[in-house]
């Protein structure tokens, strides 16, 4: 009897580890082979009951049912299930469930699109109304005035989606302007059992950007944390809300989130690792356009992630707004920092620098994280002077947080210039500055015995004097998994944008907060390209990207150079934001695009290295690469980048006229420094017949040793329509020497 007791102890043990060793796992089968979801999903629940045994289990197991889009489904594994099941007939890829992280007014009128205006692409448009766009993020506040439907007419008929109701959401909360909300969180509930979710579990969260009158849908995928900062969005229910918008009837959708533990090494665009760029490649071959983020690691180079050719991937630029903030010293000198503090005018009070000549770490005192092991420096009703090396706004909010409970009247912030402003809450002063001026201020504190300071309240300075830049930190190029293709594709504004957002996250109880971040200017080209989808909804997907690269700002919209911000501020190049800054006008009518299909795909993965089987799976139908494979400087992108020039290559680009039907372009070249470009022939002819044109690029150098990047333009012009592709080229002499030997 103890015998068998105790085998039954050890049986015991042995299924709950097993139980405890389930993981998530996302079972990829490419493209669908039935058209009926249904369908679909019995047959996975077939797959998965053939490996565990019992439907019921299977059922169980199960957390969501890909059907619509592609095939595939998300389940409770096991590591010994999961290997058993990828060697199952017609499974692509199994992994585990991977995480994902948010890359996170002014706006229309810095791109030209003052609704005021009445001739523009707005209101040629109705403001991007029946154009419907489907967001994937943290969700949306439907009290905000954002989502007022007043004027809106009915909704597209196209629209096969719906509201979800959930915890303090109603299917009223949906309308004709916000016309659907779903949530998916199964994944996030398997990887965080027993979590307590206090959250809405229905579309309450920030909302980013868009046309005025296009159709919002949103799909909430990624969830906040107890500690209310963090969020989660897990692969799995990203996916599935990919697969439910692909079924709702989107036009366009915006990802506003990077992988974690990206940047690098990126994972193969057929890898199921990083769910975006298949979900992306299905929602594409379907004519969704998909805009994603370019990611927040700047300002290093080769940062930027979600690299796929068919995603429009997005840089953050600055606008020419300022919010100058009046600092006045004792001396009487006037500093201006960059604040949001709309509270009274604070008269003139203590100033402090936290420091202590007889502490051994004083060199640590005056740092704003580490300003609360300063128990014994007194702040109360002080103004506080701090340096910080970091980027996180979390780790300044900590140091406003800590001043204000000690009594403190204000923070002063000294950082590294171009860093994205974030305002204090509750009115409480919470000033940047760089570290010259910083540096200024201790000056003074150090040179008085008594030092004080005025504090203003913050103004709004719009236009003239203040210049454009990529943020610094926006993620840069080049493209590490494929450096021929150049990434990001595209800049558009993206800090101190004013967002809707849950009464939890505003200031002043407003329902808006200032935001920063790729995940604030992917939802602006997700506007655009809804009004240009309005204009032109024909279109591909690749046309709409030639349209905004080719006809992009490189200079800012007052004709000044642009910046990347970084250490040190640089002029900009190509990899800092693609073609250039969105110009919605202009990308209106481009006269030329670059376009491409599945087709042009297929060629890109089959000159990446991709094996047949994995492009056939992808693809949905048999593929076999031709021999020799193609180049991958062929493919039909909007721009040309070469990463390994050593003498002379030949590439071809196709343009489609979308202009005047009877057109004639004429080719202008800017150089890269030390390369001849010559482009065959110099001049392209359409007429009624001929709407497709080729032409071939020889390319060669002139430098004999290895170079970084250089930078130029192909342009074809026609006196109205300069259609303008970035040239990106390196001379790498000695590793195809190597490569030779």
């Amino acid at each position: 009897m103890k015998q068998r007791s105790s085998v039954l102890v050890v049986l015991s043990l042995i299924i709950v580890l097993n139980v405890q060793s389930s993981k998530v796992h996302i079972v990829y089968l490419g493209e669908k082979q039935h058209h009926d979801p249904d369908f679909v999903t019995d047959s996975h629940h077939q797959m998965l009951s053939s490996l565990i045994g019992s439907e019921e289990d299977a059922h169980d197991s199960m957390l969501h049912s890909y059907r619509h889009g592609f095939s595939g489904f998300a389940a409770k594994l096991t590591e010994s299930q999961a290997k058993k099941i990828a060697d199952s007939p017609g499974v692509v890829h199994v992994i585990p469930d991977s995480f994902y992280e948010l890359a996170t007014t002014r706006t229309w009128d810095y791109l030209g699109l003052s609704a005021p205006s009445p001739k523009n692409l707005l209101n040629d448009v109705n403001m991007g109304d029946q154009v419907i766009i489907g967001v994937i993020d943290t969700g949306v506040w439907p009290e905000s005035e954002s989502f007022n439907d007043n004027g809106f007419g009915t909704i597209p008929s196209k629209w096969k989606g719906g509201c979800e109701s959930g915890e303090n959401f109603t299917s009223t909360n949906c309308n004709r302007k916000l016309i659907g909300a779903k949530y998916f969180m199964n994944g996030f509930l398997a990887e965080n059992p027993g979590f307590n979710l206090t959250e809405s579990r229905l579309a309450r969260g920030t909302v980013r950007g868009g046309a005025p009158r296009a159709r919002i849908a949103v799909y909430k995928a990624c969830w906040y944390m107890h500690d209310g900062v963090n969020v989660t969005c897990l692969s799995s229910d990203i996916l599935k809300a990919m697969d439910e918008a692909m079924h709702d009837g989107v036009d366009v959708l915006s990802l506003s989130f990077a992988l974690v533990s990206q940047p690098a090494p990126l994972y193969p665009e057929t890898d199921l690792r990083d769910t975006i760029p298949i979900g992306a490649f299905h929602a594409v071959a379907k004519g969704i356009v998909v805009v994603c983020a370019g990611a927040n690691a700047g300002p290093a180079a080769q940062t930027v992630v979600n690299t796929a050719p068919w995603i429009i991937t997005v840089a953050a630029t600055t606008l020419d707004r300022s919010f100058p903030t009046p600092i006045t010293l004792g001396n009487n000198k006037m500093i201006l920092g960059q604040a949001l503090y709309t509270g009274p005018e604070l008269g003139f009070t203590s100033l402090v620098y936290p420091e202590d000549p007889g502490n051994s770490n004083e060199t640590f005192s005056g740092v704003c994280e580490r300003l609360h092991i300063n128990p014994n420096r007194t702040l109360a009703e002080k103004v506080v002077l701090c340096f910080t090396t970091t980027t996180l706004n979390p780790a300044v909010a900590s140091a406003a947080s800590y001043v204000k409970a000690a009594g403190g009247l204000g923070l002063i912030i000294a950082r590294n210039p171009g860093n994205q402003l974030n305002p204090c809450r509750d009115d409480f002063p919470c000033i940047a500055i760089d570290y010259k001026l910083g540096t200024d201020i201790l000056l003074y504190i150090r040179s008085t015995r008594s030092p004080v300071v005025k504090i203003q309240h913050s103004k709004t300075l719009v236009g003239q004097p203040i210049g454009t830049k990529v943020a610094t930190f926006s993620s840069r190029g080049p493209n590490s998994i494929a450096p021929a293709i150049l990434k990001p594709d595209i800049g558009a504004p993206g800090v101190s944008i004013l967002a809707a957002t849950s009464p939890n996250d505003t200031f002043n109880d407003r329902g808006f907060s200032m935001k920063s971040g790729t995940s604030m200017a992917a939802p602006v080209i997700s506007g655009v390209v809804s009004l240009l989808k309005a204009l032109h909804p024909d279109w591909s997907p690749a046309a709409f990207r030639s349209a905004i690269v080719t006809t992009a700002w490189r200079t800012d919209p007052l004709g000044e150079q642009i910046f990347a911000e970084g250490s040190p501020c640089k002029v900009v190049d190509p990899f800092d934001y693609g073609g250039g800054i969105v110009n919605p006008e202009k990308a209106a009518e481009p006269g030329l695009i670059y376009d491409m299909g599945s087709e042009d795909y297929i060629i890109y993965l089959c000159s990446a290295g991709y094996n047949d089987s994995s492009i056939s799976q992808l693809v949905g139908r048999v593929t076999v690469c031709s021999n020799p494979k193609p180049s991958v400087l062929d493919v039909n992108l909007p721009s040309i980048t070469i990463p390994n020039l050593k003498d002379e290559v030949n590439l071809t680009r196709t343009v489609t006229n979308v202009g005047p039907v009877d057109s004639v372009y004429k080719v202008v070249v800017e150089p890269p420094l030390g390369v001849r470009v010559a482009v065959t022939p110099e001049m392209l002819m359409f007429n009624s017949t001929t709407k497709r044109v080729s032409f071939t690029v020889r390319v060669s150098t002139t430098h004999k040793i290895n170079t970084g990047f250089y930078f130029g333009s192909l342009i074809w012009t026609d006196s109205v329509h300069n259609v303008t592709i970035p040239v990106s080229i390196r001379t790498q002499i000695l590793q195809n020497y190597y490569d030779e030997n």
